[in-house]
């Protein structure tokens, strides 16, 4: 099943921006996408204290919609209790592999219910421009994932860590094969996050940015969050 086409650039190193269109055919959010294995026991430990379940493995792979993808500058939530975290989205358009930047917003309420429910009820923005993989998996472990929320009338930094931290692409698409996943034409995967700063906060407004110091460029998504009421 596909869903409304979206609408990106592709950026090269070399050459002019070339717009391309991808209709999203799956949706999958990697979650405990680590590469410290004792660094993702210790976060599942906590969480478990909060009344989040363990995952079956680690890394998860969960299912959503992709209806929920959006390269639109706002998303709308119930309430104010879900929060984003910056991932590096990775797209496949026919055999090539292409890579963003989205958030990926989850309800904190609900995630004690359930992580894929708490996840299926966001939006999930994805910035406009993309950078092929193929120019990026000789430096990738340099390249810097970031976040800012605005808060008391300023932008403040939420997340920041290099993606050393994390499995790349390609070992996240073996693990998902290994998990009975098949990554084909139009679907989509973020690939985990760095830790944020502090605690969660809901955000009127949040900046997400991949830079990539190596070619002296970065990707950088602003969205505008719109909280609704919930009728009591």
């Amino acid at each position: 099943m596909t869903t409304k086409s979206l609408q990106f650039r592709n950026l090269p190193v070399d050459g002019q921006p070339r717009p391309m269109q991808v209709a999203p055919r799956t949706l999958v959010i990697a979650g405990w996408a680590g590469r410290n294995v004792e660094a993702v026991e210790e976060h599942i430990r906590e969480l478990e204290e909060i009344g989040v379940a363990r995952p079956r493995r680690t890394p998860m792979f969960y299912r959503l919609s992709a209806a929920l993808l959006t390269a639109d500058g706002e998303i709308e939530v119930v309430g104010e209790a879900a929060t984003g975290e910056a991932e590096v989205v990775l797209i496949r358009s026919g055999d090539a592999f292409h890579v963003g930047i989205g958030s990926d917003h989850t309800d904190r309420k609900l995630e004690a219910v359930g992580v894929t429910l708490s996840k299926q009820i966001c939006g999930k923005p994805v910035g406009p421009d993309l950078w092929s993989l193929d120019d990026l998996r000789g430096h990738w472990d340099k390249l810097i994932l970031r976040s800012k929320v605005w808060r008391d009338g300023e932008w403040r930094l939420y997340q920041e860590g290099t993606l050393d931290s994390l499995m790349t692409p390609d070992e996240l698409l073996r693990q998902y094969e290994d998990d009975g996943g098949r990554f084909g034409e139009g679907d989509v995967m973020f690939c985990g996050t760095v830790p944020i700063i502090g605690d969660f906060y809901f955000a009127e407004k949040m900046a997400l940015e991949l830079s990539d110091p190596v070619l002296g460029r970065t990707l950088r998504h602003e969205l505008h969050v719109r909280a609704l009421e919930i009728a009591d």
